[in-house]
């Protein structure tokens, strides 16, 4: 059975940034990516970073430690040093609230 959480608001993310938000105790990191929002696990599968905290270019989050980089539509990891994708979440946007379905 799915369950699902409203996290934020579209207006809390702007372009090109993103925020973490917390669903049952585990971090997930919202990407607003000109205006489509993505979900993926805040924490890079290398070294526990917060992916929110990286740099956004197009559809790529770098992480802000080691320079993994992470696609935010699928969640897979995209050079070294990570070498296991981080896990992607369903978003539903209603009005201005963003939910996240699990």
């Amino acid at each position: 059975m799915t369950k699902e959480y409203v996290v934020a608001k579209t207006s809390d993310i702007a372009p090109g940034t993103a925020k973490q938000v917390e669903v049952d105790g585990e971090p997930i990191a919202i990407f607003n990516v000109n205006g489509e929002f993505f979900a993926i696990s805040d924490t890079c599968s290398h070294a526990q970073a917060s992916l929110s905290e990286g740099a956004v270019e197009d559809f790529v989050v770098t992480c802000p430690w080691h320079g993994a980089r992470f696609d935010i539509k699928t969640g897979k990891n995209l050079c070294m040093p990570a070498v296991t994708p981080v896990q992607k979440f369903d978003l539903k946007i209603e009005g201005d609230a963003i939910t996240i379905v699990m």
